[in-house]
C-alpha cells in the first residue's frame, strides 16, 4: 500500500501552491494524498484576489472523517488563515492518541506579499499548532513575524532559527533562498540543537510562488515512507530544486494579471 499523506491547506485556483501543489507531490514521490480544505483563494502567481475561509466546523469534519477512515502516515498543514480553524485543526489533531509526524508551513504572507492570515491568528498557532509540530517550516519573512527579528544573512538566520526553536521545542527548517545568494543553503535545527545544511545552486528569474508548500509536501511524504527527519528534507531539497529548474512559464496569465 502506498503511504498517506494528509494536507490540511487551502485551495489556489492556479493550483501552483495550497493543496493542489500537495497533492501533485505526494503523487510524485509516490504517496496518496488527503486533504481538508481550509479556504478558497482566487488566486494566480503573483496576485491574490479574494480569500473565502471554510466554516471551521467544516475543517473538523473532514479531520475526523479522513482520519477515521485511512492510515494516515504524516500530516502537513499549509494555509489555516484565522484562529477558529487553527483551534479547530489543533483539537482534532491533539486528541489522536499517536500523532503521525505533523509538518508545519505557517503560511502567512503569498509571493506577491498579500496577507494569508489574519493578524489575531499567530497567537493561535503558538499556543494550539505549534507544540504538536514535528516540524515548522518558515520561509524568511515568516521567521521574522514569529521572531521578531528580520533575518539578513545566513547566520542571522540561524540566531532566528534558534530562538524560534527554544520558544517552540520543535526542529525548525530555515530556509534560505530568499537571501538571493549564489547558493540556496537551508538549515534544519532539530529539537537537540543539532544542525545540518543543504544546498543547491539559487536559480534566478524563476517564479517562486508554491515552493514553500511543495517543499513541506515533499518532507511530509518522505516522512509518510519512514525516512528520518534529516533523509527527508535532504531528499526534499533535491525535489523541490528540481521543480524550480523545470518550473513552468505562463506568459499569458501574467499579461492578464497586468491588464486587470
Amino acid at each position: 500500500m502506498k503511504p498517506v499523506v494528509l494536507t490540511i491547506a487551502g485551495s489556489d485556483s492556479s493550483c501552483g501552491a495550497g493543496a493542489q501543489a500537495d497533492l501533485k507531490t505526494f503523487s510524485s514521490l509516490g504517496c496518496h494524498g488527503l486533504t481538508a480544505i481550509t479556504c478558497i483563494v482566487a488566486e494566480t502567481p503573483g496576485r491574490v484576489r479574494s480569500i473565502q475561509s471554510v466554516k471551521p466546523e467544516i475543517v473538523r469534519d473532514q479531520l475526523e472523517v479522513l482520519l477515521a477512515a485511512y492510515p494516515v502516515a504524516a500530516i502537513k498543514t499549509g494555509m489555516l488563515f484565522s484562529t477558529p480553524i487553527i483551534r479547530a485543526v489543533a483539537g482534532v489533531l491533539s486528541s489522536i492518541k499517536k500523532l503521525p509526524p505533523l509538518v508545519i508551513d505557517p503560511v502567512m504572507v503569498a509571493s506577491s506579499g498579500d496577507p494569508l492570515l489574519k493578524a489575531d491568528a499567530l497567537a493561535a498557532y503558538e499556543k494550539h499548532l505549534f507544540p504538536l509540530a514535528t516540524l515548522i517550516t518558515p520561509n524568511l519573512d515568516e521567521l521574522g513575524i514569529l521572531t521578531g527579528f528580520q533575518p539578513a544573512s545566513l547566520n542571522e538566520m540561524r540566531l532566528a532559527g534558534k530562538r524560534l526553536a527554544a520558544a517552540t521545542g520543535s526542529a525548525i527548517l530555515l530556509k534560505g533562498g530568499h537571501l538571493k545568494g549564489r547558493t540556496a543553503t537551508d538549515i534544519l535545527l532539530s529539537s537537540d540543537w543539532e544542525e545540518q545544511e543543504y544546498s543547491a545552486p539559487f536559480i534566478k528569474g524563476v517564479e517562486t510562488h508554491g515552493t514553500g508548500c511543495t517543499y513541506s509536501a515533499a518532507i511530509a511524504a518522505g516522512l509518510a515512507k519512514g525516512l528520518s527527519l534529516p533523509k527527508a528534507v535532504a531528499g526534499a531539497k533535491k525535489f523541490i530544486t528540481r521543480a524550480i529548474r523545470d518550473s513552468l512559464r505562463w506568459g499569458k496569465v501574467q499579461a492578464l494579471d497586468q491588464v486587470q
